[in-house]
């Protein structure tokens, strides 16, 4: 791709794409945002960010519009982009995401890999923040058959795997701050 007119030259619609080799930033296994220092200490920030995330062929990015045209920063995570921060209960069970989106949590959407419990839509596999995992639980019950979601229509089996490695790390390993961020 050639590369943006320089500032003040830029033509109306301009697209910036920033690779995620050259990203400065990545989201940790446990959804938080990262760089070089750690953790971003700034909730603001973090959250304009998760609700900044799409996705298109080449991959989730943070988008923003600049100056009349667009950038785009395809960013490395650890495990997934989406996760589910929050479960809210109704005539459905609905997932709110980091996104900002909220959808359906369909009764075959969960997997529990290891430690962790994901859902899949759309094809997307997003990942339970420890709160909806929490939230989620008034819910599952468990037995010697396995892990069960309990919903108005019927108890249905939540298929467990073995946790394997990061999942879907993508970059090369970075080490970030003494928080426990690493990538």
């Amino acid at each position: 791709m050639a590369e943006p007119p320089p500032p003040g030259r830029r033509e109306e619609g301009f697209v910036i794409v920033v690779p995620k080799e050259r990203a400065v930033f990545w989201l940790d296994r446990r959804g938080r945002w990262c760089n070089a220092d750690g953790v971003f200490r700034h909730p603001r920030i973090s959250e304009h960010f998760h609700r900044s995330i799409r996705r298109d062929a080449g991959g989730y990015y943070v988008g923003q519009e600049r100056a009349g045209g667009v950038e785009k920063v395809y960013f490395p995570y650890e495990d997934t982009a989406l996760f589910v921060r929050e479960v809210v209960f109704g005539e459905e069970i609905r997932l709110r995401l980091n996104t900002g989106l909220e959808i359906p949590l369909g009764p075959g959407a969960l997997l529990a890999c290891g430690e962790a419990l994901y859902a899949t839509h759309d094809g997307e596999r997003i990942r339970f923040t420890e709160r909806a995992m929490v939230q989620l639980s008034r819910a599952m019950t468990s037995s010697e058959e396995g892990l069960f979601l309990e919903t108005r229509h019927g108890r249905h089996r939540i298929p467990e795997r073995p946790a394997a490695g990061d999942g879907g790390a993508e970059a090369e390993p970075r080490q970030g701050g003494d928080d426990g961020c690493t990538r």
